[in-house]
């Protein structure tokens, strides 16, 4: 299973793409350099690391998400659950609710999501 865990910075990183995407390597440079206050090498450092992990991809110097940020929290959450709850949907929540109720609106929601995945 790939890898779909991020550290702060690079989670910044990744908002930054995604907000500004599809986006010339150095416009995000530039972008980074306000924002981040980081060196342009630092700046290709990270795109180097999540291009590798197949979250984005430079080509041609155009920096574009090959995974939406939607897509990629996707992955983030089946991951947290596959590695905490043995993949277990039930389990955690289960464990979610056990100090925390749901409101109303919060499950009108869940079940909204549920009868449009049954099987």
């Amino acid at each position: 299973m790939e890898d779909y865990k991020l550290g702060a910075m690079e989670t910044k990183f990744a908002e930054l793409i995604w907000d500004n995407a599809p986006v010339a390597s150095g416009e995000l440079v530039k972008i980074c350099e306000k924002e981040l206050n980081w060196k342009k090498s630092t700046t290709y450092t990270m795109l180097r690391r999540l291009c590798e992990r197949k979250i984005f991809q430079n080509k041609d110097g155009v920096v574009s998400s090959l995974l939406t940020k939607e897509a990629f929290q996707g992955l983030q959450s089946e991951q947290f659950v596959e590695e905490t709850f043995d993949g277990s949907l039930p389990h955690f929540l289960a464990a979610f609710t056990s100090r925390r109720k749901f409101s109303e609106k919060e499950i009108e929601a869940l079940e909204k999501i549920i009868s449009q995945h049954k099987e």
